[in-house]
């Protein structure tokens, strides 16, 4: 289905139309974080009022550049590393607000007896990182479209944001198929599509046994061979977000040129035990592959980084379990052995896809969300994820996060990030129309 922005009114003017679309974002994000009060978290990006709305409104090119300065000014530092700190105003929705929320992160419906989880926020290291405001988001996107492809951490991450954005608006179910796996969005005021494409591995894979050695299941991982589930439907998004992990704990049998080049886990004789890392980096090389290969793709695509699990204790499957009740310090803790080399692998992976996808334009860009989740082990449903006596099989979950919880940080991440994008944008055309005018002469 192609995802066609909305012409904006504006577009009929002789002013080339990028230009006027980038100008309105900009008032937007003058505008919006004054004048929202039913937000209740204005996001103060120019020190006036709504009663100088009009000075606001930058209507000529040097009032432009004048908003843009504002905002790069507030732009330098790195906004993933930073403490939590506490915000007694939060949170911004609730189990009962939102119906986006899967029973195994309802946790407050569950349960959980503390709720201090919900009432911190992310401070950068020299900087300020704003609340979300869906408003401004919802701006920033309209006419566009975002897919979350990955496991359930993704699907996760993309019912944080349906929640986040319901203090505007709830979008249509527009699926394509009634699989819970794919589900495609709408937000029809903004003509804004959202979708998450469930693909736990990224690469073409299959269960080989549904007990396997661990009683979790044995995979066979082709990796390099594209998961055509999600490969084949993301051509016309404006933003993707990617991310993978948990899944690459279990046991997994990998293949090659349809040949078996090692496995993980699989206690198969004969069959060479390979490092977590290789399967992981090789899923991300070909995942990566496949969007630079997509022939009519223009969009962004954003690495979600790699999102530490918290147990204590015991493994997951052995008792293991979350109960802290506060963040970490960024001196308390470190990220290290396994979920190190996992995050190492990511960023190498993602410097070579970002070279090679340049070569023909596209964009890549990290949403580095791994030091801030590090220090949130009391973000997790534990067993606080389904009723008490309810006849399941469910470990504790020190995997998944309950909403709201820490990983609505993640929406302010991307948030400020398409900021960015807006400036970069706006800077291109500027360069863009200074080279026409040095053609013209």
């Amino acid at each position: 289905m192609k995802l066609d922005a909305m012409d904006h009114p504006l577009a009929k003017n002789q002013t080339p139309r990028i230009v006027l679309q980038i100008t309105l974002t900009l008032i937007v994000l003058a505008t919006i974080p004054l004048c929202y009060p039913l937000l209740g978290y204005p996001l103060f990006l120019l020190k006036n009022s709504c009663n100088n709305s009009s000075d606001l409104s930058p209507s000529t090119q040097d009032s432009r550049d004048g908003l843009i300065r504002e905002l790069q000014r507030e732009k330098k530092c790195d906004i993933f590393s930073g403490e939590w700190v506490p915000n007694p105003e939060a949170p911004y929705y609730t189990n009962t607000t939102c119906w986006a929320i899967h029973e195994h992160q309802n946790c407050l419906k569950y349960g959980r007896p503390d709720t201090d989880f919900m009432k911190w926020r992310w401070k950068p290291d020299g900087c300020d990182l704003p609340i979300f405001n869906p408003a401004q988001f919802l701006e920033i996107v309209r006419g566009k479209s975002l897919a979350f492809v990955g496991d359930s951490v993704a699907r996760n991450q993309m019912q944080s944001l349906i929640c986040l954005l319901s203090r505007v608006e709830y979008p249509v179910d527009v699926s394509y198929t009634p699989d819970e796996r794919f589900k495609r969005w709408k937000y029809t005021t903004y003509n804004f599509t959202l979708a998450i494409y469930w693909t736990p591995h990224l690469v073409k894979a299959k269960e080989a046994d549904s007990n396997g050695p661990t009683h979790t299941g044995l995979f066979n991982l082709y990796l390099d061979e594209f998961d055509e589930e999600w490969t084949t439907q993301i051509e016309d998004f404006d933003y993707i977000v990617i991310s993978a992990g948990h899944w690459f704990f279990r046991p997994m049998v990998f293949y090659e040129n349809n040949q078996v080049v090692g496995c993980r886990y699989c206690l198969k004789d004969n069959v060479t035990d390979l490092p977590m890392s290789y399967g992981y980096r090789k899923a991300f090389r070909t995942a990566f592959k496949a969007i630079n290969n997509l022939e009519n793709f223009k969009g962004i695509t954003f690495l979600r980084t790699f999102a530490p699990s918290h147990f204590e204790n015991g493994l997951w499957n052995e008792g293991g379990n979350c109960v802290r009740t506060k963040p970490f310090r960024s001196n308390e803790t470190a990220l290290e052995g396994i979920d190190f080399e996992l995050y190492m692998t990511q960023l190498e992976e993602f410097k070579i896809a970002e070279k090679q996808g340049n070569k023909r334009g596209l964009k890549f860009r990290l949403l580095d969300t791994t030091q801030a989740t590090l220090l949130r082990p009391d973000g997790h449903p534990s067993r606080y994820g389904h009723l008490q006596n309810e006849n399941v099989t469910l470990y504790n979950d020190c995997v998944h996060w309950c909403l709201p919880g820490p990983i609505d940080t993640w929406s302010d991440f991307l948030l400020e990030m398409l900021k960015m994008e807006v400036i970069r944008s706006y800077n291109d055309e500027k360069i863009h129309s200074k080279d026409k005018k040095m053609m013209i002469r």
